[in-house]
């Protein structure tokens, strides 16, 4: 009989936690104790399995000797060793046990992309803090539904996902030590080459939706357009930055056309908030006004968690502000103009406005959204920037917080413009507004680089409040790489961020990209540009070449700014 050492009086879940063998921690942490095991099966435990497996080793060992040796042992020479037969015995169930591991790739691909890419809300009461949770009871209902073929658009999007996101992790570590890789070469190639097939299916079948006047204010065709959205994103390829903007505007002409009747339903209110979010995002992007203003995607109805609701609306009042910059700032004006004088001043004025109630809804923040800070001096570990390590308490509040962040970013680029515009032609640098901007900017980008390990579960080694170790979680990282790829092309193309913030953002997009399968923050990753100066060389250039009436076109808005922008390098709404 093998000794195995003094058995543990510790409850289940403490030893499944491996933490002290107490079971006051199941009593602090308000669980339901799952009970003690009995002890007599503690003394007497079955050695089948084991003995099999050491005598699978040993018969192998075995083999490959008698073969050097080339003797030949007749079943007479010898009777079987007892270990011998406790292999024949247990060959059968090792072989089911094989089989039964061999999981088809699609039921692969789906735990993942579930287990990755949504968000379940941790307690009832922060039922808004979720992402892509409504894609469970939607899939689930429309399995459940008698006529199939009209409503496989969302089934075949969610398989285009689930196999893209899958796909594109080839090479990744496994989510835990000794889980070797993801997948293979040509495991890579199918599950790629079946995501595009799905993906196609998908177009064709919302494409049809979207002609049912009663089908395409359906829940589930909302929800295929934005997972369309999502694949664009995973399988990004250079020159195709624009599929996913044009998926996110035909999720806002759905929501426009499903009206205020969407809201009044739980699953109808989390596609909204999911819409509302991927807006702020592509007007950021693409310097435009949201669709149907402000007011249209902020109101008491629209409200699921009012702290998020509040920061949303501070982003789409930047981001209208921004495109109306945008427009005036690639217009030949003239800063000796007291009427574009006075514009600018009123811009520089409405970003001052919104900063400073971003700061304040940052200081009004509920107990149930303060973070952490973790201090972090080691330069070792290349997933934590030294410094600061912010700990939040979910990840959607993680994600709420840097679209704040990058808001003040987007605002402090525009205060900096303005600036600029009123004291041309002398440095734009000598002015108080650059000063506060430099200084703001330089804080935030800090803030934004001390959230990546809580969204990449790179957390340093820490203790809760009983000092037993909290492990990182491996769950939701996809997602929360997801999250990051706007916040983190918004810092590495930053004035203020310093060379070795810059270096490592640019690594961690690589990680998203290359690790956890998101391509297009790969792409982002090799953005060159510099912000603001790159616009404001822009803006002089357009000053001079209008001033000296140089440029074809210059009678027309658009022509004059797409004219300029192209000579200095720029892509009008690119930046």
């Amino acid at each position: 009989m093998v000794y195995l050492g003094r058995p543990s009086k510790g409850c289940q879940m403490c030893r499944t936690r491996r933490i002290k063998p107490t079971c006051n921690q199941c009593f602090k942490a308000r669980r339901q104790c799952p009970g003690y095991r009995d002890e007599f099966d503690l003394l007497l435990r079955d050695e089948n399995q084991a003995a099999a497996r050491r005598a699978l080793k040993a018969n192998t060992t075995a083999a490959s000797t008698s073969s050097s040796s080339k003797k030949v042992i007749t079943p007479k020479d010898s009777q079987p060793h007892p270990r011998q037969r406790a292999l024949q015995l247990s060959r059968s169930q090792t072989t089911a046990l094989t089989n039964s591991l061999s999981i088809p790739a699609e039921d692969l691909a789906t735990c993942h992309f579930l287990s990755n890419f949504v968000l379940l809300p941790q307690q009832e009461q922060h039922a808004a803090r979720g992402y892509n949770h409504f894609l469970l009871p939607l899939l689930q209902q429309y399995s459940n539904t008698t006529n199939r073929e009209e409503n496989t658009h969302l089934q075949h999007a969610f398989n285009a996902c689930a196999l893209a996101s899958l796909g594109e992790r080839y090479g990744a570590p496994g989510p835990g030590r000794g889980h070797g890789r993801i997948t293979t070469g040509k495991e890579k190639e199918t599950l790629l080459q079946k995501g595009a097939e799905e993906y196609m299916l998908a177009l064709r079948a919302t494409n049809a939706a979207l002609k049912d006047p009663v089908r395409c204010k359906e829940d589930g065709t909302l929800a295929a357009v934005l997972l369309l959205g999502m694949f664009e994103n995973i399988t990004a390829k250079p020159n195709t930055g624009s599929a996913w903007g044009s998926h996110v505007e035909g999720a806002v002409q759905l929501v426009k056309a499903r009206g205020k009747k969407q809201l009044k339903t739980k699953l109808g209110l989390q596609l909204f908030v999911v819409v509302r979010t991927q807006v702020i995002i592509h007007n950021l992007i693409t310097a435009t006004s949201p669709a149907m203003g402000v007011s249209w995607w902020i109101n008491e109805e629209a409200t699921s968690d009012p702290t998020a609701t509040a920061c949303q609306r501070l982003n789409l009042c930047t981001a209208e502000l921004r495109s109306q910059v945008y427009v005036f700032l690639s217009s030949p004006q003239s800063s000796s103009s007291p009427s574009c004088i006075a514009t600018i001043k009123g811009f520089l004025a409405r970003a001052q406005a919104l900063d400073a109630e971003t700061v304040r809804w940052f200081a009004a923040l509920p107990p149930s959204w303060r973070l952490e800070s973790i201090p972090y001096s080691s330069c070792d570990n290349e997933n934590i920037f030294p410094g600061i390590v912010d700990v939040y308490p979910d990840m959607w509040t993680a994600a709420i917080y840097n679209l704040a962040r990058t808001t003040r970013l987007v605002l402090m680029a525009i205060i900096v413009r303005c600036a600029a515009f009123l004291v041309r032609p002398g440095d734009y640098r000598t002015t108080p507004g650059y000063a506060f901007a430099s200084r703001t900017a330089s804080s935030v980008v800090g803030d934004v680089i001390a959230s990546v390990p809580f969204h990449l579960g790179h957390l340093p080694p820490r203790k809760d409040k009983n000092g037993s170790a909290i492990e990182n979680s491996t769950n939701g990282r996809g997602l929360g790489g997801y999250f990051l790829t706007w916040p983190l092309a918004c810092v590495v193309t930053q004035d203020y961020a310093s060379d070795a913030q810059r270096e490592y953002v640019r690594g961690r997009l690589r990680y998203v990209g290359d690790e956890l399968g998101i391509k297009y923050a790969r792409l982002l990753s090799q953005l060159k540009i510099r912000l603001p100066s790159m616009l404001i060389y822009g803006d002089g250039q357009l000053a001079a070449a209008a001033a000296e009436s140089e440029i074809p076109g210059a009678s027309s808005e658009e022509g004059t700014a797409g004219a300029v922008m192209r000579a200095a390098g720029f892509r009008p709404k690119a930046v």
